[in-house]
């Protein structure tokens, strides 16, 4: 009894007295904003970007700087503070802006910003997350090179359907047991990391976050199928081969592995797998619907469709709560923590970045100029510099946030950087997502699978042990990616 007890608290979702506060949070919001006086346009509630200097970009810079080091400077400190911290970030830059430009402007930043792009971004992840993790696959499926190689090539290809941490929910467990007899098997889980953790996530705005805050901003969902299947290729093909080989190399050199015990291939939880669907399914059909009717927050319009979306997956999220085995949960590893770090830290992210995104479309006026200047050729967008720059600074920082910048210094018009600049949103793409691998920082699933395999007993690398493998194995792929696809 006290098993089940301890497994159906570990699978609940959030307690009565989180919801409860975000509830009173979300009300007094809606009587701030009730209070302040009509504005007849919302442009004129958005900061000005050429009224603003760097001081202003403190706070996002605070926010990803704790990211990057919280959690190797103080990690004790940082997982239980993570969330103040991102709140406290966040009113960094909300009580200036109430103060300089005053409250209706910093309402009405807010209220845009948490429910055009933040909540239709957690409720997806959330929906994934809940979906994927209650599926789960018995049976060894790895262990040695050529099941090790086709685990790999499996999760890459699901990466795009069911984004990359679910994907590395569902398969890191058959992969922990089949290589669970084996002297050296790190190297394993550095690959999957990069391959199923990132750059599988390449093909559909549901893989990666980044590709999905692209999908908010109005990028075609079928736009990141069509341009990335390329680059993700020449990454994905050469990465499995130098795999294998590696994998073979060192199983040769092992002594001859015990059997593993025998256990039958099954797929449990096979009703989440329709949810997923649905969850896709309504992803999709929110890009080509176009509802009649909106709903108007304090000058922010909501489009009936996103509603619409955002119901479904929520929907679907507590179905799949509702009908899953919490045995189920509890065998996969399923743990809130994960879904609630990043619901806490990107409300901080979204909100910190709006004065960097103010300054980036001030463009020659604002206080980024030099950048702006910096990143274009000719009076062009120099796509290489892109590529490089958005990956160097989401492999350190975050590549939502990252993609997000870029996406607006490239201009932030979706309908032309998909047409006429195409080739500069392929390299933003590209670089947020690709070299999210090459630090346990640049993307969520990296430091989830790095925990999850050492608590299982694999002596995973060190930060920069990490970093080693990660630029020796797919830096060089990267500078020819590089040179093939944008110069």
């Amino acid at each position: 009894m006290p098993e089940t007890t301890a497994i159906l608290v570990r699978c609940m979702p959030p307690t009565r007295n989180t919801i409860s506060r975000a509830v009173v949070f979300a009300a007094f919001l809606y009587a701030l904003a009730g209070l302040q006086p009509a504005v007849a346009a919302t442009d004129g509630l958005h900061i000005d970007g050429a009224a603003i200097g760097p001081i202003w970009l403190v706070p996002f810079a605070a926010i990803l700087a704790g990211i990057a080091l919280g959690p190797l400077v103080a990690p004790h400190v940082w997982h239980r503070h993570y969330g103040k911290y991102a709140f406290a970030c966040a009113l960094a830059f909300l009580v200036p802006c109430a103060a300089a430009f005053g409250s209706a402007i910093a309402v009405y930043e807010f209220i845009h910003t948490f429910t055009v792009e933040y909540v239709p971004f957690v409720v997806l992840l959330l929906a994934l997350y809940v979906t994927a993790g209650g599926i789960r696959l018995r049976g060894a499926l790895g262990g040695t090179p050529a099941g090790n190689t086709g685990l790999l090539a499996l999760g890459t290809l699901l990466a795009s359907i069911m984004g990359t941490t679910g994907a590395c929910m569902l398969l890191i467990q058959p992969l922990l047991r089949s290589n669970a007899g084996r002297a050296r098997n790190a190297h394993v889980f550095v690959f999957f990391i990069i391959l199923v953790g990132n750059v599988g996530g390449a093909l559909t705005p549901l893989g990666d976050p980044p590709l999905f805050i692209g999908f908010l901003e109005g990028v075609d969902f079928f736009w990141v199928t069509r341009a990335m299947l390329l680059p993700m290729l020449f990454l994905a093909i050469p990465l499995l081969a130098i795999f294998y080989a590696l994998d073979r190399r060192i199983a040769v050199s092992e002594p001859p592995q015990a059997p593993a015990p025998s256990e039958p291939f099954a797929i449990e939880g096979k009703r989440n797998i329709a949810l997923l669907a649905a969850v896709v399914g309504a992803v999709l059909v929110s890009g080509i619907w176009r509802a009649d009717w909106t709903i108007e927050i304090f000058h922010t319009v909501i489009p009936g469709e996103n509603v619409v979306r955002t119901l479904v997956l929520l929907a679907v999220a507590a179905l799949s709560l509702a009908i899953t085995p919490p045995a189920i949960r509890e065998a996969n590893g399923f743990d809130w923590g994960p879904m609630a770090e990043v619901a806490k830290l990107f409300i901080g992210i979204f909100i910190t970045i709006i004065p960097a995104i103010a300054i980036v479309r001030a463009g020659s006026d604002g206080a980024l100029a030099s950048l702006v200047g910096f990143l274009d050729a000719g009076g062009h967008p120099n796509d290489m510099v892109y590529f490089w720059a958005t990956g160097v600074l989401s492999a350190f920082l975050d590549n939502a946030p990252t993609y997000l910048l870029f996406f607006n210094l490239a201009g932030g018009d979706a309908a032309t950087l998909m047409t006429t600049l195409a080739r500069t949103l392929l390299a933003i793409s590209a670089g947020a997502v690709f070299m999210g691998a090459l630090t346990y920082i640049g993307n969520a699933p990296n430091f989830m699978v790095k925990a999850m395999a050492e608590a299982k007993g694999v002596r995973m690398p060190s930060f920069f042990g990490y970093m080693g493998w990660s630029l020796a194995v797919l830096l060089p792929l990267l500078v020819l990616q590089a040179m093939v696809f944008f110069t």
